[in-house]
């Protein structure tokens, strides 16, 4: 498992063994929204913020990852859907976990919606990517959600804590799933899922409530968080993130985080264009 384990170190601190994520997927499921226009910027941004991965899917890969300024993981995502689509919820596997692999990967993400009409297919793809990331030495994050017809809250406790343990039975080494609104009320996931949990960021918040969730969560037991909309498309994604990694990696609150907003984030000067262009087919 020594590949796994370093995987594991370029995704996840290895002094705090926490982590602050940035998905930027969303590209798929309602195309072009703001943040993600430019990926390479978004992503040097956040890197510069302090987050330790990205998660994408393979056109982050292509166009968007590692392009200059500070290095930062890449956690590829298999699974997808549009909102476009008759069914969101039902999530297909568009990718590999060898593909992921050859592109330079230092993880894999894949999406299960709990108690959706597709569950079953959906399951059956996350225990066979868990299959593969074990043979290949991949880590495996779990995006756990409660999502259905049958489902009337998506943060209801009783169906995050199903939905976490799920993901972690079925070999995921990370899961992602809703913050379910209070420390007290999170922690009972956390208890029950024996692997790192972090939480999603949901909707657009407000800068304040967005920390004080990212604060919640790490009372709560936390391993980090995967926050989307809420740092790519905040005005200063860089400072947002800082903010962030500053309640996930050193325990600060969330009011005192708010202050770290007004501070500029040195980003170093953009590499002429041409500088580095990915190798043809």
């Amino acid at each position: 498992m020594i590949g796994k384990q370093i995987r594991m170190e370029r995704i996840i601190n290895r002094k705090t063994r926490k982590t602050v994520i940035i998905p930027m997927d969303h590209g798929v499921t309602i195309g072009p929204v703001k943040g993600l226009t430019d990926m390479g910027e978004t992503v040097d941004l956040v890197a510069m913020g302090g987050a330790n991965a990205v998660i994408g899917h393979i056109g982050l890969a292509l166009h968007g990852h590692r392009g200059y300024g500070r290095d930062i993981g890449l956690i590829l995502h298999l699974s997808a859907s549009t909102s476009l689509g008759p069914d969101p919820n039902n999530k297909v596997l568009v990718n590999s976990v060898e593909s992921a692999i050859k592109m330079g990967a230092d993880g894999i993400s894949i999406h299960v919606n709990v108690g959706a009409e597709n569950e079953a297919s959906m399951l059956t793809d996350l225990g066979n990517v868990a299959q593969q990331c074990i043979e290949w030495g991949m880590p495996l994050l779990a995006m756990m959600y409660a999502r259905g017809h049958d489902i009337e809250d998506e943060k209801d406790v009783e169906a995050i804590k199903i939905a976490a343990r799920v993901g972690a039975e079925l070999g995921a080494d990370i899961i992602k799933t809703v913050y379910t609104g209070t420390p007290e009320s999170f922690a009972q996931v956390v208890e029950g899922c024996p692997v790192p949990v972090v939480i999603a960021g949901g909707s657009k918040l407000g800068d304040l409530e967005t920390l004080k969730m990212v604060q919640g969560a790490m009372e709560a037991g936390a391993n980090g968080l995967s926050i989307g909309r809420n740092a790519f498309q905040h005005e200063h994604p860089d400072r947002l993130v800082k903010a962030a990694c500053a309640i996930v990696h050193e325990g600060i609150t969330a009011e005192e985080a708010m202050k770290l907003l007004e501070i500029v984030v040195e980003v170093p000067e953009k590499k002429p264009d041409g500088w580095f262009r990915p190798l043809s087919n």
